[in-house]
């Protein structure tokens, strides 16, 4: 089972965004250690919804819940290091690890599987890592 190693610690830099103060370590049951370095700025789950009255009430039904997974999904998408596929996985286990229920983390998945791509980065990072495309 996938476990967070590090604790989340965060501190708010505007209305929606957060810098990480210390290093965010995941490690993934089928990936491999995954570290969000501090300084990295996510939004936790917060995304622009309010067009949508299907993922409007698909947000009202996961918000404030899976911080820690959030923000590992936000930096898997921002560096392209996995897949898509991939990353969505991840953050579905994450947010078992994090403890949140499975209804709620597999409503968390459909939304980024619904409306997670045109936010997802291809592009490979200083990691050496690149993505095989959008799936």
């Amino acid at each position: 089972m996938s476990r967070f190693v590090t604790t989340l610690k965060t501190d708010q830099t505007d209305r929606r965004t957060y810098k990480l103060l210390d290093d965010l370590v995941l490690a993934d049951e089928e990936q491999r250690t995954i570290i969000v370095p501090a300084g990295f700025v996510t939004d936790f789950a917060s995304v622009q919804v309010l067009h949508n009255v299907f993922l409007f009430v698909l947000f009202a039904l996961v918000a404030g819940y899976g911080n820690y997974a959030a923000t590992v999904h936000d930096w898997l998408y921002f560096g392209g290091q996995v897949t898509r596929k991939e990353a969505d996985a991840v953050l579905y286990r994450a947010l078992r690890a994090e403890g949140v229920a499975r209804w709620r983390s597999w409503l968390f998945w459909a939304g980024v599987r619904i409306g997670g791509a045109k936010h997802y980065t291809k592009t490979p990072t200083r990691s050496g890592f690149s993505s095989s495309g959008d799936q």
